[in-house]
């Protein structure tokens, strides 16, 4: 482009410059001084917009790090009560099972035991009702024998030293 330019001369008067280097680079700083004095105010709101975006965007991610971080804080510290109180209930668990079984175990003995007792009684009652039954069988017979003797022998005489025996022995009886 040829554009031409007024200039002061060293002279003391205007007049037209010929040089095109010289007049491109006047009119690009005439160019850049427009677009920064026009231009430049946009350009710097824009940027100070831009830079508070940038800004609050920053503040935001590290209220959300924060924020992340706080939940994970609460987090592990969940995780390791639920852990604590596992192994409690497992504690636990292993208590309530070792006390059941002892309390079998004595439950069993117990029972045992009874079993043993109601064994030793019911040994106890079969002996003596079958020492009742031989007592029973013992007296019958020696009541058969002495009735048999009894029946062989009932003379005069007989009755006569019977009758002796018993008068002595009720004399000889002292209260």
């Amino acid at each position: 482009m040829n554009s031409l330019f007024l200039l002061a001369s060293h002279e003391g008067g205007f007049g037209l410059n010929g040089d095109i280097l010289e007049t491109n680079v006047i009119n690009l700083a005439v160019v850049v001084g427009v677009v920064v004095f026009f231009v430049g105010q946009n350009l710097t709101a824009i940027l100070e917009n831009r830079q508070q975006t940038i800004l609050s965007n920053l503040r935001e991610a590290e209220q959300r790090a924060i924020e992340a971080r706080e939940k994970f804080t609460k987090a592990k510290q969940q995780l390791e009560l639920a852990e604590q109180k596992a192994k409690q209930i497992r504690e636990e668990g292993v208590l309530k099972a070792n006390m059941e079984k002892n309390n079998c175990l004595t439950q069993y003995e117990q029972d045992l035991a009874r079993l043993d007792e109601y064994k030793q009684e019911t040994l106890q009652f079969y002996q003596q009702k079958v020492f009742s039954q031989l007592y029973v069988s013992l007296v019958s017979k020696a009541l058969q024998k002495v009735k048999q003797k009894f029946d062989k022998r009932l003379d005069n005489q007989f009755h006569i030293t019977v009758n002796n025996f018993f008068i002595a022995r009720f004399t000889e009886y002292n209260p």
